[in-house]
């Protein structure tokens, strides 16, 4: 069921649809085609986000809601009110600014389209952040901002900066996301609903209920991670390897920004409790105060402009510590104003780099003779983050600095803030005037890589101008210019809790005005007597030099990955197969025994009520060529895999025998094509031949009795496990449901399929994906895969043919068939066409005979099997184009868009439909929705067998190549 306009799901869609249009330029060179695409799908999104401010002013509320697991509360649910609306302008705004910018900064060196691509992929996904309506998703998309960022920080991936930068990036904020799911799925726990508005309307009884601390930590965690908070802090610098534009729409806008939203969008429901406010405020302090001490020493533009981020979002933090309301409505205030002048003063000092050819502020002065509308536009900027009166910064410190003298809590955190803001404020002067100072006046540059810099194109400079303005316009009209903007944003956070506020450049000489002349007076006599000290300082601000917390994150991961690591390799693992198998098997008993130990399961005696003995010689028969397996494993592999297979013949038999028709079908079908994959794989193992050299050991008995013991309580514990399932009560009532329902709900009546491709669909769309996956790693592993060098030898039958060949010049170079598989090899590509059209078959009769999806991909991979094993690796790929990748790709998205459709027609997700259709000539023909999806089914299965295929055949190629290199050396000595 919809509801809602469907607009909103446009806004989110379209970011990621531009992205995907920019994969498909990958391979130009040009900047402008992927910049158009990128400025023109953000220049709509922006649009489209401001179309929907007439709805969400005074507390309205926009929806989009789609069953997708109802029964759990798990609905795609978006979401938009006046904070959510003010952020979605804020992504979009600056979003297509800093498109329009990056044309210009960015080199046509550089892989323009990927860096777009990944540009509007984070900018989805912070949209979905920000008007998610359903905790779960929002998690989701959390995590898809760590991903994105990841690629963005990593951009230049030739910089080891760019790639450590990344790689902590995504590690702190991945664990902070990983703490965020635990909390919100224990917040829908304490609510009953992972609902976003349920879950605001029940303030009282997430404070009251016994997991509120647990929750609270978590959502913290993931919150302060995520927004550079202390003590994760360190990792935003550290991320200022990415490109300028990078930097100015995450660091300023967006990814940190996502941590101080989301604390503001849960204030209503987690504020005003003691917890609250320690946790929050004294990390929001500490992080104020740090990121601006450590901002004055930096020597990098960049450096000085994150440390700067982090003390503003510990200003944000601070504020929203306060349980207020009128804090609350500061902190918002702030959010706006921070990304208005941080992203111009990102972009102005990617210009500064762009053309000077360093951001070393020890080698820049005297720029503003040749930047000077630069230099203009980056004063300004500067002097908003100050806090210079008639500038937007100024008014949201002077609310600060309101609220910090207010007492909030009896507590020495709160005794203490009014001297911490002054102080951070301060520092921000004194930052803010080094920024100015530093690099545009003074004398001019005599070491810069670029000897005379200029102005950069005038579309360039655009979007600073355009951010500039909008601080210069908050700053002296903020009632008329943000006041309706802001007051929305305000009340669907607040909403009847919003107070009285004003937004006046005047309101007399009062407390918080004083302090602002404090901090603006004592930041300016601070610089000008410690500049000099302040340029000189290379290893950072002195008394807390030492606390440096990337070496302690270096310090964690190495204690981590090299120590505790190499412990955990010592002690549990081994280059030999056999201890992990043992491990494996070990695990799985373990994890088969332990529900039933724990759930009290009693076993029913063991009763015989007549044995067929035709069945039981049958059986005996498998327990016996069981036996013979594993007795013949080591020396006979052979003679192993064909007692291996007949025991899967015998399992396929007694399905057959219990009425498993479907079962029976798939088992034989997978045991012929694992037993041939199989089969190739024994080509490449080392020989082993007893002999004298192989003598058994004490210690190799032991180990042999071990792992005997060891098989044969895991097959009794095994046996008892499909013992306890088998005689366990069931009602009736289950299967009775899917018997009755298979047709009139399913449109099949093969209830087996019906149950995987209709009533259980949603765990057969987990299972594919899981068998691509599979595949996949296969694929990676064969490719490194090296043959053991005994195994590499020619088998005896290649050497006759090739001497027969030899014999027989006039033969084609190009004809693989071997002779003395000539017969067998006509039969089996005359086969091909007839197991096609087989496959066929099984696939359209699934859905009410025994047959379907997963029976008809494995016989047309047993199609694909048979020409490889008839004409070899390369007769087969000369002749039939195999591509498994797209097969498992279109299998995968077709099974997905088949769920996905359910949606277009108002129900859940893998909602099914069936109905009849008249064909002409041929009457009515049964056709249901589930038919699409077990098409994606039969496409990936197909897919992912093939890839195994490929992977092992290609062994053969790579061995001749390596034959041949041999045989060149050989004839060249």
């Amino acid at each position: 069921m919809t509801s809602g306009p469907i607009f909103l799901l446009l806004l989110l869609v379209l970011p990621f649809f531009g992205s995907l249009l920019s994969v498909f330029l990958l391979n130009t060179r040009s900047r402008r085609l992927p910049a158009a695409i990128a400025g023109s799908v953000t220049f709509l999104s922006c649009l489209l986000a401001a179309s929907f401010y007439p709805s969400v002013t005074s507390g309205g509320v926009l929806r989009y809601s789609v069953e997708w697991l109802p029964q759990f509360g798990l609905n795609f649910t978006l979401r938009m009110d006046g904070f959510a609306w003010m952020f979605s302008m804020i992504i979009t705004a600056i979003g297509f600014l800093v498109v329009l910018y990056a044309r210009y900064y960015m080199s046509e060196d550089d892989p323009v389209p990927r860096f777009f691509c990944f540009l509007l992929a984070f900018m989805g996904a912070m949209l979905g952040i920000v008007i998610s309506g359903n905790v779960i998703l929002l998690s989701v998309f959390w995590e898809l901002t760590s991903i994105f960022s990841f690629l963005l920080i990593s951009y230049w991936h030739h910089s080891a900066a760019a790639r450590d930068g990344a790689r902590m990036a995504l590690t702190i904020t991945g664990i902070g996301g990983f703490c965020l799911l635990i909390g919100l799925l224990l917040l829908g726990n304490i609510v009953g609903s992972y609902d976003l508005d349920k879950i605001l309307e029940s303030g009282d009884i997430i404070r009251g209920h016994s997991l509120y601390l647990p929750a609270l930590i978590f959502i913290l965690l993931g919150a302060l991670t995520k927004s550079a908070q202390f003590p994760f802090h360190f990792w935003l610098p550290n991320a200022m390897a990415a490109p300028t534009p990078v930097s100015a729409l995450l660091h300023s806008a967006t990814m940190v920004k996502a941590g101080v939203f989301l604390l503001a969008r849960f204030w209503p429901v987690l504020s005003g409790t003691y917890e609250w406010f320690w946790l929050v405020g004294a990390a929001g302090m500490i992080t104020l105060l740090l990121g601006s001490y450590f901002a004055m020493f930096q020597q990098d533009l960049k450096g000085l402009l994150a440390y700067s981020t982090i003390g503003h979002l510990g200003l944000i933090t601070t504020l929203l510590s306060l349980g207020s309301p009128l804090a609350t409505v500061a902190a918002i205030f702030h959010m706006l104003n921070h990304a208005l002048f941080k992203a111009s003063l990102f972009m102005a000092a990617g210009i500064i780099d762009h053309e000077t050819g360093t951001r070393d502020m020890r080698r820049l002065s005297g720029l503003f003779r040749y930047l000077p509308f630069t230099g203009t536009l980056a004063i300004v900027a500067s002097a908003a983050m100050a806090g210079v009166p008639l500038l937007n910064g100024f008014l949201s410190k002077e609310m600060f600095f309101a609220e910090a003298v207010e007492t909030h809590a009896d507590s020495i955190l709160d005794r203490i803030l009014p001297y911490v803001a002054t102080l951070a404020s301060a520092f921000s002067v004194t930052y803010s005037l080094r920024f100015i100072h530093t690099v545009f006046f003074g004398p001019p540059p005599t070491d810069l890589p670029i000897e005379k810099p200029h102005e950069p194109p005038r579309w360039m400079r655009f979007p600073i101008e355009f951010l500039v303005v909008l601080c210069l316009i908050v700053g002296v009209v903020p009632a008329i210019s943000v006041g309706p903007f802001l007051h929305t944003a305000v009340v669907s956070v607040l909403h009847a809790d919003t107070p009285e506020y004003s937004l006046s450049l005047w309101h007399g000489v009062n407390l918080p005005l004083i302090m602002s002349a404090i901090a603006l007076v004592g930041g300016t006599v601070f610089y000008f007597l410690f500049k000099d000290y302040l340029a000189r300082c290379e290893d950072g601000p002195p008394l807390i030099r030492r606390l440096k917390g990337q070496r302690i994150f270096e310090r964690v991961i190495v204690e981590v990955s090299w120590r505790w690591a190499r412990m955990a390799e010592q002690r549990l693992g081994t280059r030999s197969l056999q201890p992990q198998l043992r491990w494996v098997v070990v695990t799985g008993f373990m994890a088969g025994l332990l529900p039933l130990y724990l759930s009290g399961f009693q076993p029913r005696p063991f009763v015989f009520t007549g044995v067929d003995p035709a069945f039981a010689f049958i059986w005996l028969l498998g327990i016996s060529l069981a036996f013979g397996t594993a007795y013949l494993a080591k020396y006979h592999r052979l003679a192993s895999l064909v007692m291996l297979g007949g025991v899967g013949l015998i399992v396929c038999v007694t399905f057959v025998w219990l009425s498993a028709p479907d079962l029976a079908i798939t088992q034989l079908l997978v045991e012929i094509v694992t037993t041939v994959l199989i089969l190739l794989g024994l080509r490449w193992l080392p020989k082993r031949t007893e002999g004298i050299d192989d003598k058994i050991t004490l210690r190799a008995r032991f180990r042999r009795f071990r792992d005997l013991a060891l098989a044969v309580i895991c097959g009794i514990g095994m046996t008892f496990v499909a013992y306890a399932v088998m005689t366990m009560p069931v009602p009736d009532a289950i299967a009775n449901y899917f018997l009755e329902n298979a047709y009139s709900e399913g449109g099949g009546r093969n209830v087996v399929n019906v149950i995987l491709v209709d009533f259980r669909g949603f765990d057969t769309l987990g299972e594919i994906a899981v068998l691509g996956v599979v595949a996949l790693t296969v694929y990676a592993l064969l490719r490194r895969f090296r043959p053991a060098p005994d195994s590499m030898d020619m088998p005896e039958q290649q050497k006759i043919q090739n001497r027969f060949d030899e014999e027989r010049p006039e033969r084609s170079a190009g004809d693989t068939v071997r002779d003395y598989l000539l017969v067998p090899s006509v039969i089996m590509q005359w086969m091909f066409p007839v197991i096609i059209t087989f496959s066929v078959y099984i696939f359209m009769r699934g859905h009410d005979l025994p047959g379907g999806g997963f029976s008809a991909g494995l016989t047309l991979s047993i199609a694909f099997l048979l020409q490889y094993l008839a004409g070899g690796t390369r007769w087969a790929e000369d002749r039939i184009r195999i591509l498994p990748l797209r097969w498992m790709g279109a299998g995968l998205l077709t099974a997905t868009a088949t769920g996905a459709g359910a949606w277009f027609l108002g129900y859940p997700f893998l909602t099914s439909h069936f109905r009849y259709l008249e064909l002409p000539l041929i009457g009515k023909v049964p056709a249901a929705s589930a038919l699409l999806f077990d098409l994606g089914v039969f496409l990936l299965v197909v897919g992912s067998t093939v890839l195994i295929l490929v992977a092992l055949a290609h062994q053969s190629i790579r061995i001749n190549r390596l034959r041949a290199i041999e045989a060149e050396k050989a004839r060249a000595d």
